[in-house]
């Protein structure tokens, strides 16, 4: 299944027609708007977990590590932090508020029951309003990410893949799978503030869903889009301002090979697993400088829109080994990462790993600083 963000864009557009008013390019940027800098100057940080870790050698003193590394290094003042293992998840804030950074904490459920991410996202709630109370840094709850895609019985398929391909051929109700998603929603909404006094948030897929952003706090977004001219991203995002409310970029960013930015939150989908081992085509060329680049131009195109913090999509990807000596199989390509794994054993995911910084950890340590 070969699949573009193209598709997801022109679906988005279908799915929030009459729902926000055209604007132009004077309205989504006002003529004499300065320039503001991010409160959050934040990243994404998987903690892995489920039946596909993504973090397969998972260890404290590593964890805690590379937070420090965020903090000191990446010159971060809020981390992202998302992941499947509820334990994980509140040792990782826990290191982060000790560190002096705030903290968001988003449980994600792929694939599962809707009663189970429920009773999930209730015990992390309860978790993170004891973090809030004891520390001084902010702790942010976001609900989840991308329900239309992850979450069952919204729309159908019995899996990611299947309601991906359901969402780009199938023939269906548009209003009626919004609905299910604004139900299901509100739902977390009522069980977050029944545990938690802090803020609320939700990772939308920007180009997809249409959020009811009352019952939030804060605008929380997924955004892959690229554009040429900073006032292209200005009056896509404008409809989001209608709400009066923080707009927090929980999400962004690019692989790293020529061509990643067009391609966006889609730039995985370039390696061929058909083989026994994943394969990069030939056709893609390692390059960290676009990403680097990339990130830095959106960077810039936040903080001119006033945002109150964006995260790039992610700090480490070990399920994703950097093989300098082994261009086809050299899986960092595809990996939207600040940083590049080098393994001990690249045949063990669970094998000790290093990491060094890619020219995109620069660019954005440069920008925070």
């Amino acid at each position: 299944m070969n699949l573009n963000r193209a598709q997801f864009l022109t679906l988005g557009a279908i799915t929030a027609a009459g729902a926000t008013t055209s604007i132009t390019t004077a309205e989504a940027t006002p003529a004499g708007a300065k320039r503001s800098t991010l409160t959050l100057k934040g990243v994404a940080y998987d903690t892995g977990g489920g039946d596909e870790d993504s973090r397969a050698r998972w260890r404290t003193a590593i964890m805690r590590g590379e937070i420090h590394a965020i903090r000191h290094r990446l010159h971060a003042t809020w981390v992202s932090i998302y992941g499947s293992d509820v334990r994980r998840l509140i040792d990782t804030a826990t290191a982060a508020l000790e560190e002096g950074l705030a903290v968001s904490i988003q449980p994600r459920s792929f694939d599962e029951p809707q009663a189970a991410e429920l009773e999930k996202l209730r015990r992390v709630a309860l978790e993170a309003e004891r973090l809030r109370r004891r520390y001084d840094h902010e702790v942010i709850l976001v609900v989840g990410c991308e329900f239309m895609l992850f979450t069952p019985g919204i729309v159908p398929g019995a899996d990611f893949y299947e309601r991906v391909e359901y969402l780009t051929e199938g023939d269906f109700d548009l209003a009626e799978l919004q609905r299910r998603f604004r139900a299901f929603t509100a739902k977390t909404v009522k069980v977050a503030r029944s545990n938690f006094k802090g803020r609320v948030t939700y990772g939308a897929a920007s180009d997809l869903e249409q959020v009811d952003w009352s019952i939030f706090d804060i605008v929380g977004l997924d955004y892959y889009s690229y554009h040429d001219r900073h006032a292209d991203h200005a009056q896509e995002l404008a409809p989001f301002r209608r709400w009066n409310k923080p707009i927090l970029i929980l999400e962004f960013g690019c692989c790293t090979f020529t061509g990643a930015a067009e391609l966006g939150g889609m730039g995985w989908d370039v390696v061929d697993y058909s083989g026994d081992v994943p394969v990069i085509p030939p056709q893609y060329v390692r390059n960290e400088q676009e990403q680097a680049d990339h990130l830095t131009d959106m960077l810039h195109v936040f903080s001119e829109q006033g945002f109150l913090g964006a995260s790039p999509y992610t700090f480490i990807s070990p399920d994703a080994p950097h093989r300098p000596w082994d261009r086809p199989h050299d899986e960092d390509m595809a990996a939207f990462s600040l940083c590049k794994v080098l393994r001990y054993d690249n045949a063990n995911p669970a094998s000790p790993y290093r990491w060094l910084p890619k020219k995109s950890f620069d660019a954005v340590a440069q920008f925070y600083a």
